[in-house]
């Protein structure tokens, strides 16, 4: 009986600028610089999550991959049965030519679906070089997840393609490859592009839909949640996330705002910017060491419901633990809740026991004394 093929390419780096908001791992210098700054690759964790749902499938499997932590460490540490198709020259430095390289090797040993771990930039990288000669599936690992060829979570990677080892019939589709210049966005500036598409098997309770794009343009709205906020603000400490709702408050507040970063707010006035995951630690440990209470505000992503996991890796599950769920503001307008169609918000902080804790159901703040609750889920 023949094996399933799976093709799997992990990027190492991908995301490690996220938690020391370096906004990304594009960049030569960029993994050396967030490495000084305290920062860890997750990559390899958060595709070995995807791995263990195919664990009960784990003889009927052959994974091809790159050696060392571009796929093979991984996938031998679960006991899959692997075969490397590429060696990389440094195994501590992968590049993008190295995932170009295990693509076109992986091509040819005619796989299923190749299943890759990284950002908007890795999947740029697999485009160029697949096109439309096999399905493939993103594991989301990178700071940025604007394409809709990513599955809104590991485990629902996995998930995925459980459906096809499974033989479930699962719809082929088109999805759109997209990534930003990570030179403007770490200056605030989101301006996205298209660079392809690719195939997927598309499952949509599993697989993302493409980042929503563009302001939100009910102006009154937005002033009625920040009104709702700015109300709530007195002598606690604020945590301000990413995102385009949360920079309106930071507009009515007429304070700087990061907009892809995380801010910390005090009596109104703006404490500190864009700071890193141990930056925040400490601003919470000295907060709480004068019992203040500390707040995260924090919203959505348009099109695909994450709060936590997506472009805001300083939220730690420590950070996240030390805040509580009960001081943590979610604010979205109504047609952004809307748009979700009845999808859940979505908890993916990487700590599978976190997750639960903040599943639920969680008030949402949609205007001024306005709230609504909102059913979030932990990651499939």
């Amino acid at each position: 009986m023949r094996k399933f093929s799976l093709g799997f390419i992990i990027n190492p780096i991908a995301g490690i600028g996220g938690s020391v908001a370096l906004k990304g791992s594009d960049g030569d210098d960029i993994a050396e610089k967030a490495l000084a700054l305290g920062a860890t690759a997750k990559a390899n964790q958060r595709a070995s999550l995807a791995l263990s749902i195919l664990l009960p499938y784990r003889d009927q499997i052959t994974i091809y991959c790159a050696n060392d932590l571009m796929g093979e460490k991984t996938a031998k540490a679960l006991g899959f049965t692997t075969e490397v198709v590429f060696q990389t020259r440094d195994t501590e430095h992968t590049t993008a030519e190295d995932t170009e390289n295990t693509v076109q090797a992986l091509l040819a040993k005619n796989i299923d679906i190749l299943l890759f771990a990284g950002g908007d930039g890795t999947a740029r990288n697999v485009c160029k070089i697949v096109g439309d000669k096999c399905p493939v599936l993103g594991i989301p690992a990178g700071c940025k997840i604007h394409s809709g060829v990513y599955a809104v979570t590991p485990k629902a990677a996995g998930r995925v393609v459980e459906m096809m080892i499974t033989n479930q019939l699962v719809t082929l589709t088109e999805a759109d490859v997209m990534d930003i210049d990570e030179s403007l966005f770490r200056e605030g500036i989101v301006k996205a592009k298209r660079y392809g598409e690719m195939q997927i098997p598309a499952e949509l309770r599993f697989v993302q839909a493409v980042k929503s794009g563009g302001k939100e343009l009910d102006e009154l709205v937005l002033q009625d949640i920040a009104a709702h906020v700015i109300n709530e603000m007195d002598d606690d400490l604020f945590v301000i996330g990413s995102g385009s709702t949360t920079a309106f408050l930071m507009e009515e507040l007429a304070l700087e705002n990061t907009l892809l970063g995380v801010d910390l707010v005090e009596q109104q006035s703006l404490l500190a910017s864009d700071v890193t995951e141990p930056q925040l630690w400490q601003a919470i440990a000295r907060a709480k060491s004068k019992t203040k209470t500390i707040k995260l505000v924090i919203t959505l992503i348009g099109g695909q419901g994450h709060i936590f996991g997506r472009g805001n890796q300083q939220l730690s599950p420590r950070v996240i633990r030390a805040i509580g769920k009960e001081n943590i503001l979610i604010i979205a307008t109504k047609a952004k809740l809307s748009a979700l169609s009845s999808r859940p918000l979505i908890a993916d902080t990487g700590d599978s026991d976190l997750d639960i804790a903040l599943s639920g159901y969680l008030p949402v703040i949609t205007g001024y004394n306005d709230q609504v609750l909102y059913p979030v889920a932990s990651p499939q």
